[in-house]
C-alpha cells in the first residue's frame, strides 16, 4: 500500500495567520501599547517631573522596547531559540523559501537579505532627501516662513539623523551581506539568522525615528547634544532609540561580517588573494564591532537620565555633558570612516575592470585601509576644539588628524596609477568612481581647515563644516553607492539598469551636487550657521542658489528611481553572465545567483584582478547593445 503525497496550497487565511510582516506589524503596535500601559503603571520621578506637561519617559521607552520585541517575534526570531531549547536539531528553512513573500520576512539567506538591504536603505534615504528638500525650501527666505524655528530643528535633525544612521550600513547592508560570501567562496554568512535580525533592527529603528514627529521632534541635531538631550521633549526619546538600535544592527553586522572573512575562505584564498573589496569590509567592521558599543552605552546614559533621574550628564548632579560629547565623538568619528572606507573599496575594486589591468599596489591599499581603521581612533577630539579643550591637547588631535590623510592619501595613490595608461572604459559605475576623486579630494582638502585649530574657530558650527562634511560622505559613500548600484544590481537581480538613463542621472547629479554644496564653503566663511533658520539678508542670492541646485539634485534622484523601477519591473532587459567582463568570483556565476551559490566550493588559485596576465580570457561585451548601453 502506497501513498501519493498531493501540494497544496494553503488558502490565503492560513498563509496570513503564521510569521510573516503583517504579524510582525499586529504584535508590534500591540507591543507598543502594552508598553505604554505597563510604563503608566511604574512609579518613577520622571513621572511627577513631566507630570504637568503630560510626558512619560518611562511609557515611551517601555512602548518602543516591548514593541520591538512583538515585531521580532511576529517575524519568527522566536522559533529557533525555542525549537533549540525544547531539543530539535538546528536548520535553516528559512533560507529555502521561495517567491517574492521571503522578501517580507526573515530569510537567512544572505542574498535575499542584501536585496531587503538595498530596497529598505533606499525608502529612507528618499525620506532623508524629502528632508533636505523641506530645509532647502526653507532657507530660500532669510525670515522663517514655511515652518516654525522648532519644525525646523526638527527637519534638520531627522535629515542628518536618518542619513548617518541609515547609511552606517549603506553598503554593508546590501553589498557586503550580498557578495562578500560569492567573493570569499562560501555558501552563506557565519551567523544567517543575525544578518537578518540586522536588517530588521535598522528598519525598526528607521521607522521609530519618524515617529518624533508625533512626540514633538527633538531640537539637538544629529549629535544629540546634552544638555538639550536631557530638557528636551519626548521626540527625544525617539532619537535615543533610534541611535541605540542602530548601532546594535552595525555591532552585529560587524561581528558577522569578521567572523564570515576570517573562517570561511575558499580554499586557496589567502589574505594576499582577497578581493579589495572584502579588505574593506573587514576595516569596516572592525570600525563597527568597536565603535557601535561605545554608542549604546552613552545613548543608555541619557536614557536613564531621562528616565531614572540619574545625573551622568548634569552638572548639578556631578555629571558632565562634556563627557557625553566625549563619547559620542568616540564613536562618531569612527563612524565617519565606516561610512567612507567601503566606498574606497568600491572604488579599487572597480577600477581595474574598467582599466582593464591589475590594481595597482594592493597591499599599499591594504595598509591605507587598516591605516584608517587605526587612525580614525585618535581624531576624536577636532569635533570639540571650541567646546573647552585643553588646550595642550589641541595640537596631538591636529596632527592625527592631518595624518590620517596619509593612509587615505594611499587610496588615491592606487586609484590613479590603477587609471594610468590603463585600456578605460566609461560605463555609468566608472563614471561615479571617477566622480569620487574629485568630490573626496574637495573633502580632504576642506578638512584641513576644520582640523587646524585657528582656522576651526572661524569654521565650526558654520555652513563650511556642513559642506566639507556633504563632499566627505555624500559626495564619498553616496556617489560610490550608485557605482555599485549600476555595477552589481545586474547580479543581484539579473536585469540590466538602462544605460543612457543611468549617464543622464550621473551628470545631473555630479554637477548638480557640485552646484549645492561647493558654495556652502562661502556661505560659511561669510558666517552663516548651521541649524539656524534665519540668517543675514545679503546671503540670499547664495542660499537661492544652493536651493534651487538642490531642487535639482532631488529631481535626479527621482530619474534614478524611475531607471531602476522601469529597467527591473517594465523594461527587464536579462543580463549577460559577465557584461563587465569581471574576473572576481561572483562573476563567474549565473546571474541571479542559485540559493546554494556554489555546485561545489571552489579552489582559488589567482588573484581576482590578474588583467593582462596569462590566464584563460574573460569575455568583455562590445561597447553597445545590451540595456540600452552606448
Amino acid at each position: 500500500m502506497s501513498a501519493v503525497a498531493i501540494e497544496t496550497t494553503p488558502p490565503l487565511w492560513r498563509r496570513l495567520i503564521g510569521f510573516n510582516l503583517l504579524t510582525a506589524v499586529v504584535l508590534g503596535v500591540g507591543g507598543w501599547y502594552l508598553g505604554w500601559f505597563i510604563g503608566h503603571q511604574v512609579a518613577g520621578a520622571s513621572i511627577d517631573y513631566f507630570g504637568d506637561i503630560d510626558q512619560n519617559d518611562v511609557a515611551i521607552f517601555c512602548g518602543y522596547i516591548i514593541g520591538l520585541l512583538g515585531f521580532l517575534i511576529g517575524l519568527g526570531f522566536g522559533v529557533y531559540p525555542w525549537s533549540r531549547m525544547r531539543g530539535y536539531p538546528p536548520s535553516l528553512r528559512e533560507k529555502e523559501t521561495e517567491g517574492a513573500g521571503r522578501y517580507f520576512g526573515l530569510c537567512t539567506d544572505h542574498k535575499v537579505v542584501g536585496i531587503q538591504y538595498l530596497w529598505g536603505i533606499g525608502l529612507f534615504f528618499f525620506v532623508g532627501g524629502l528632508n533636505a528638500m523641506f530645509i532647502r525650501m526653507e532657507l530660500l527666505s532669510p525670515t522663517s516662513h514655511i515652518f516654525p524655528p522648532g519644525q525646523y530643528l526638527t527637519l534638520v535633525g531627522m535629515h542628518g539623523t536618518m542619513m548617518m544612521g541609515m547609511f552606517t550600513s549603506g553598503i554593508l547592508g546590501p553589498f557586503a551581506n550580498y557578495l562578500v560570501p560569492l567573493m570569499i567562496g562560501a555558501r552563506r554568512m557565519a551567523f544567517p539568522r543575525i544578518e537578518a535580525l540586522t536588517f530588521w533592527l535598522l528598519m525598526s529603528a528607521g521607522a521609530i525615528l519618524t515617529t518624533t514627529i508625533f512626540f514633538g521632534g527633538f531640537p539637538t541635531g544629529w549629535t544629540g547634544y546634552e544638555p538639550l538631550n536631557d530638557q528636551a521633549n519626548a521626540g527625544m526619546d525617539a532619537y535615543i532609540v533610534f541611535f541605540a538600535l542602530v548601532g546594535i544592527s552595525m555591532c552585529l553586522l560587524g561581528l558577522n561580517m569578521i567572523a564570515t572573512i576570517v573562517t570561511m575562505r575558499a580554499p586557496g584564498l589567502t589574505w594576499s588573494r582577497l578581493p579589495i573589496f572584502c579588505w574593506g569590509v573587514l576595516s569596516t567592521a572592525i570600525l563597527m564591532v568597536l565603535a557601535a558599543p561605545v554608542l549604546v552605552a552613552v545613548l543608555g546614559m541619557a536614557m536613564l537620565d531621562r528616565t531614572a533621574q540619574t545625573t551622568f550628564f548634569l552638572p548639578t548632579g556631578g555629571g558632565s555633558p562634556y563627557l557625553y560629547e566625549n563619547l559620542f565623538w568616540i564613536f562618531g568619528h569612527p563612524e565617519v570612516y565606516i561610512l567612507a572606507l567601503p566606498g574606497f573599496a568600491i572604488v579599487l575594486e572597480l577600477l581595474p575592470v574598467f582599466a582593464r589591468k591589475p590594481l595597482w599596489g594592493y597591499r599599499l591599499s591594504v595598509a591605507g585601509l587598516l591605516g584608517v581603521t587605526l587612525l580614525s581612533w585618535l581624531v576624536w577630539q577636532h569635533h570639540i576644539f571650541v567646546s573647552g579643550i585643553n588646550s595642550d591637547l589641541r595640537p596631538f588631535y591636529m596632527l592625527s588628524t592631518e595624518l590620517i590623510s596619509i593612509p587615505t592619501g594611499f587610496t588615491f595613490l592606487c586609484g590613479l596609477m590603477t587609471l594610468w595608461r590603463g585600456n578605460l572604459r566609461f560605463p555609468v559605475p566608472m563614471l561615479f568612481c571617477l566622480a569620487w576623486f574629485f568630490n573626496f579630494l574637495i573633502g580632504g582638502l576642506s578638512g584641513v581647515f576644520l582640523s587646524d585649530v585657528p582656522s576651526d574657530v572661524t569654521t565650526h558650527g558654520s555652513f563650511f563644516s556642513m559642506a566639507h562634511f556633504h563632499y566627505t560622505i555624500m559626495g564619498g559613500l553616496v556617489f560610490t553607492f550608485f557605482a555599485a548600484i549600476y555595477y552589481w544590481v545586474p547580479k543581484m537581480t539579473g536585469y540590466m539598469l538602462n544605460e543612457r538613463l543611468g549617464k543622464v542621472h550621473f551628470w545631473l547629479m555630479f554637477i548638480s551636487f557640485n552646484s549645492t554644496f561647493g558654495p556652502l564653503f562661502a556661505i560659511g566663511f561669510l558666517g552663516q550657521p548651521r541649524r539656524a533658520v534665519t540668517y543675514a539678508h545679503t546671503l540670499q542670492f547664495l542660499n537661492d542658489w544652493v536651493s534651487i541646485s538642490a531642487f535639482v539634485l532631488g529631481f535626479s534622484l527621482l530619474l534614478f528611481l524611475v531607471n531602476f523601477v522601469w529597467s527591473l519591473v517594465f523594461a527587464k532587459v536579462p543580463a549577460p553572465a559577465n557584461p563587465w567582463g569581471s574576473r572576481s568570483l561572483e562573476w563567474q556565476l549565473p546571474s541571479p545567483v542559485p540559493v546554494h551559490n556554489f555546485d561545489r566550493i571552489p579552489h582559488i588559485t589567482s588573484d581576482p584582478y590578474d588583467y593582462g596576465e596569462a590566464r584563460g580570457p574573460v569575455a568583455v561585451p562590445a561597447p553597445t547593445g545590451v540595456g540600452g548601453m552606448s
